[in-house]
């Protein structure tokens, strides 16, 4: 009987399980999730719609009805297609498994978010990573470069980036949009923090197509991403995508969220205007970098990033460690931006965690 490791390809033997700590009973900031629940009043109608809904049937492949609210809600541009996934790792995978032809190249600058390489090696597909720069924004010259040299399948933007939450400037995001020979996939998983979209701009670049997920709306546990494509992409990722991907509930919990868009747009606010008390708090910590940041977290740096993280955890407190996933975030925390009472908690529990 032969064994695991003489069976699974070498690829997927050299990685390693995507990682996700546990956070039963802590203080969770360290997955840039909205901090607040839906109201109970629309907590107690959306569980009378979850109700009726018929689980002993499969879902509607395609979605219509949640494909339109959202196209409706979003001010999709007339004449795009909607691709929905279960969240946006199911629409890189699909996306990376589309356009991996043998030697296919996908291009991304890094760090960023780590699901682009991690799909690129199960796809069969070469990596190419440009480095960022030292001050984590885009280095715009050798990303062009690269573009043109490498003349890439599929380049990855995350518009604002993860882990830095840095903004590039949307003219050199345009620039290399209009170089790429393949399709360019902006990653907006942030738009409604950030307040600035590629969507409005979809006609302007005929390789262009825009990700995004209602994760960052409150919405993180329904699983839900969605990209908009010219329909000539769309058909080819659903031919590659799950048929039955989008579960009934999360269709109809979706659509039910969706009409009642105002109130998660009023608690992404609230998270905006606690952003700026924030991120001067974390700066006015002793021996704290922090980069600036258009999302709802900070990456910072600190003297000693694995034990301020061990001493948070024991203070009840949760971030993102990402010391020694890549050179250039030696030493760096990623904090999402809570409520006001859970970012009094960070910023007592991690002053006294850098003493």
């Amino acid at each position: 009987m032969k064994t695991p490791e003489e069976l699974v390809r070498p690829e997927i033997l050299a990685l390693q399980a995507y990682p996700v700590a546990e956070a039963e009973g802590m203080v969770k900031l360290d997955a840039m999730e909205n901090p607040y629940r839906l109201p109970e009043p629309l907590a107690k109608q959306l569980a009378e719609r979850l109700a009726k809904v018929a689980i002993n049937r499969y879902p509607d492949p395609t979605a219509p009805r949640l494909r339109a609210r959202l196209a409706q809600a979003m001010r999709v541009p007339a004449g795009y297609e909607i691709v929905l996934g279960n969240g946006s790792d199911d629409l890189i995978q699909i996306v990376s498994f589309t356009l991996a032809r043998p030697g296919a190249v996908m291009l991304t600058p890094e760090p960023t978010f780590v699901i682009y390489r991690i799909n690129a090696n199960l796809s069969g597909m070469r990596f190419v990573g440009v480095p960022l720069r030292s001050d984590l924004d885009l280095d715009y010259e050798a990303t062009l470069a690269a573009v043109r040299e490498q003349q890439p399948a599929l380049v990855f933007l995350a518009y604002p980036n993860n882990p830095t939450g840095v903004l590039y400037a949307e003219d050199q995001v345009a620039e290399i949009i209009r170089a790429a020979p393949g399709l360019v996939v902006l990653d907006e998983a942030y738009h409604v923090y950030a307040r600035r979209s590629f969507l409005p701009r979809l006609a302007e670049f005929e390789n262009l197509a825009v990700m995004r997920t209602v994760s960052k709306m409150s919405l993180a546990g329904i699983r839900l991403g969605y990209l908009v494509s010219r329909a000539g992409w769309a058909a080819q990722f659903n031919k590659v995508r799950q048929v039955y991907n989008i579960n009934v509930l999360t269709q109809a919990a979706a659509e039910f969220a969706l009409e009642h868009l105002d109130v998660l747009e009023e608690q992404a606010q609230r998270v905006l205007a606690e952003r700026p008390g924030v991120g001067s708090a974390l700066a006015a910590l002793p021996g704290v970098t922090v980069f600036p940041s258009a999302a709802n977290f900070f990456l910072v740096r600190v003297p000693d990033s694995n034990r301020a993280y061990e001493r948070l955890r024991r203070q009840g407190v949760l971030v993102r460690n990402f010391n020694g996933t890549h050179p250039m975030l030696a030493n760096c925390l990623r904090i999402t931006v809570g409520t006001p009472g859970e970012n009094r908690i960070l910023l007592t529990a991690l002053r006294e965690a850098l003493q």
